[in-house]
């Protein structure tokens, strides 16, 4: 993709100039403006948000607008690439901030076969989950690696990537590039819970263990006067009764490894503040599952009868 497009308003327009422009920029291995514009929002709290305000054009030349809000600035850029108008909105916000980026790197890299190459700004999903997560308040996604298999020269990895109630898992050749896939997973989720490409699911208001005490629905008021030892229950049908009763929710997390008995392994976690996690073996997957769900009514019981 041509780097047209890039170039500051206030920049020389001439063919030469910006030939000139593009060539130091590709040479020096200095920050870009909105790199620069992230770090200054860290630092100051208030981190830069980004909208898409206009998509036109045809499929082989669009025309995006993209607006950035930092502080009591707004800015806009356009360019012929979504990374292109973010790169302009942020430069323009540096200006009116009178933060001197000096001379950036370029936003995007030519690759030989004419398709611009990803850089920091475009969905960087890790990224991506972190700004969002300091902008609303949630946890930061956790990032944890349930396997590695393989031989050493060729090594697989699987991470989960978990960000308040929901988790998504993702292998990857190495930790770095299953880390990657899993918060890209995660960042699909969550724009399939927005319906759109914006984000705007929120998560359910964690539950604290006071609140348990405190209820005397028919669930929890179940829980607390009978026993959790009858052959054969379905517990997990059981957790998601009260779960859906109390307002949390319930994720399972298989966990690939077996026990050294050879049995199935998994992860019950709880969107309780604070979160609730409890471990589950079974012959099968399925049983592990209603293991782990026991040890979380169990644990829930003694929680929520605690006076």
């Amino acid at each position: 993709m041509s780097t047209e497009g890039f170039q500051s308003p206030a920049a020389p327009t001439s063919a030469d100039s910006s030939m000139d422009s593009t060539e130091a920029q590709r040479n020096n291995p200095a920050k870009t403006p909105i790199q620069i514009l992230h770090e200054y929002g860290t630092k100051n709290g208030n981190l830069p948000v980004y909208e898409m305000e206009k998509a036109e054009g045809e499929a082989h030349q669009p025309s995006f607008v993209f607006s950035v809000k930092i502080e009591d600035i707004s800015c806009t850029g356009q360019g012929s690439s979504k990374k292109a108008a973010k790169h302009q909105a942020a430069e323009a916000a540096l200006k009116i901030l009178k933060i001197d980026p000096g001379t950036v790197k370029d936003p995007v890299k030519s690759e030989s076969n004419g398709v611009a190459a990803e850089t920091d700004n475009h969905p960087n999903s890790v990224g991506v989950l972190q700004e969002l997560a300091l902008q609303r308040g949630w946890r930061l996604p956790e990032y944890t690696v349930l396997k590695e298999a393989g031989p050493p020269h060729k090594r697989e990895f699987t991470v989960t990537c978990r960000m308040e109630s929901l988790s998504e898992k993702a292998v990857g050749n190495s930790k770095k590039a299953a880390k990657k896939a899993a918060a890209e997973k995660m960042v699909g989720k969550l724009q399939s819970l927005s319906g759109c490409s914006e984000i705007t699911w929120t998560p359910q208001p964690s539950v604290r263990f006071e609140n348990l005490r405190n209820s005397q629905a028919e669930k929890i008021t179940l829980l607390r006067r009978n026993p959790l030892s009858i052959p054969n229950t379905d517990y997990i049908q059981l957790m998601l009764e009260l779960s859906k009763e109390q307002g949390f929710e319930v994720t399972y997390f298989d966990i690939d490894e077996l026990t050294v008995n050879g049995q199935y392994q998994c992860l019950a976690e709880l969107s309780t503040s604070p979160v609730t996690v409890c471990h589950g073996t079974g012959i099968s997957c399925s049983n592990a599952h209603n293991d782990a769900a026991h040890s979380a009514l169990q644990y829930i019981k003694i929680m929520a009868s605690i006076k």
